[in-house]
């Protein structure tokens, strides 16, 4: 069961913490946070790790505009201080376990924040995730995820923006277990069969009544290996809402979604319908670290109290070729239709069509959308 310490970098296994002990070089314990006002103008992603078995400790923050991405990479040794994550100027003060946190970035290179989180509803805690490579076991991960508002300020340059939480909402997660960080490892014999791409979908929304969290993962073929959506309602009940079918529009010759229809299936048996469309993407492999980031990648050492900021020109031919190659993270707006019963939400629509996958239409690494 998750438990107020399961904010905390204390995890050994891929479980709550009720339950320790792993030895793999790829075990991380991490948070993961965006914010945006609603429109679509910026999208602050940020986040910090953990990899007690690499012996490292990281953390970063994204902004991104329509036209670039501003990245700030930190990273440390790490240190036995595991009730004061921090990362040099990054820190996360967990003020109520659980709903209110605090996350700090003092200025670096430029930029800083100081944001206060408040959960508009209770924590979800997520389906366990577990993928192989053959025999072995690359990903396995316990993870909860919630939904609120943020309060603060934000830098850029000697600008200061004010973080109202009536307008100001976001999603955070938190996540720990195994999965590829650090160095590359020696790559052994060749997987069998090859890995040829996979299809994911995270989309969780918060609404004035409620939360929705959807996360969504298929194989090439189709065959859907994660299925997990869940409402959530203020007093802690958790409502699960069927095996939701989707139908993405993407833009045309690319592999981008403008929007998705969900429709999903409420306890009583009655439609429930999603319409989720994008405001901005963010990839979160320019410049955030995650899967497929030629720049920076989550756990690698790089020296002592190290930090830099990069700027990407998104219109760039070299970063803009980037983005079907991994996951990206998209401002999300959403629609929820019930009976006669319309809902207006936000928050994260998240999504990767990586290589084949057959009820997309992608043959293979390259194919795209007509």
């Amino acid at each position: 069961m998750i438990g107020p310490l399961d904010e905390f970098p204390l995890h050994q296994t891929p479980l709550p913490m009720a339950w320790v002990g792993s030895s793999d070089r790829n075990f991380y314990d991490r948070w993961y946070f965006n914010a945006h006002d609603r429109t679509g103008d910026q999208f602050w992603i940020f986040g910090a790790g953990y990899y007690a078995n690499l012996g490292t400790k990281d953390a970063f923050l994204l902004r991104r505009t329509p036209s670039h991405t501003t990245a700030v990479h930190l990273g440390d040794a790490i240190d036995h201080d595991r009730m004061n994550p921090h990362v040099r100027g990054f820190r996360i003060e967990v003020t109520e376990p659980l709903q209110r946190l605090r996350v700090v970035l003092e200025e670096t290179e430029g930029m800083a924040l100081d944001l206060t989180w408040k959960g508009s509803f209770p924590v979800v805690q997520e389906q366990p995730h577990v993928m192989r490579q053959g025999s072995r076991i690359t990903l396995d991960a316990q993870r909860f995820a919630q939904v609120g508002t943020w309060s603060g300020t934000l830098l850029v340059d000697d600008a200061e923006i004010v973080v109202d939480p009536e307008t100001w909402v976001g999603t955070r997660d938190r996540s720990w277990g195994i999965r590829p960080v650090g160095e590359a490892e020696p790559g052994g014999r060749p997987a069998d069969p090859p890995f040829e791409g996979m299809w994911w979908l995270y989309v969780p929304l918060r609404f004035e009544e409620f939360a929705v969290v959807l996360i969504i993962q298929e194989s090439p073929d189709g065959f859907r290996t994660l299925n997990d959506c869940t409402r959530v309602w203020p007093d802690g009940r958790v409502e699960q809402l069927g095996w939701p079918r989707i139908t993405m529009d993407y833009r045309p010759g690319s592999r981008s979604p403008r929007s998705a229809r969900i429709l999903c299936t409420a306890a009583n048996g009655s439609s429930v319908v999603l319409d989720v469309e994008s405001l901005l993407p963010a990839p979160l492999h320019v410049g955030g670290g995650y899967g497929g980031d030629p720049d920076w990648t989550h756990g690698v050492w790089k020296g002592e109290a190290f930090a830099e900021r990069v700027t990407y020109d998104m219109a760039a031919p070299e970063v803009a070729g980037r983005e079907m190659f991994g996951v990206v993270d998209h401002v999300g707006r959403a629609l929820l239709r019930e009976g006669d019963a319309v809902h207006e939400g936000w928050g994260l629509f998240e999504h990767g069509a990586l290589g084949r996958h057959d009820s997309s239409g992608f043959a293979d690494w390259f194919d795209l959308a007509p």
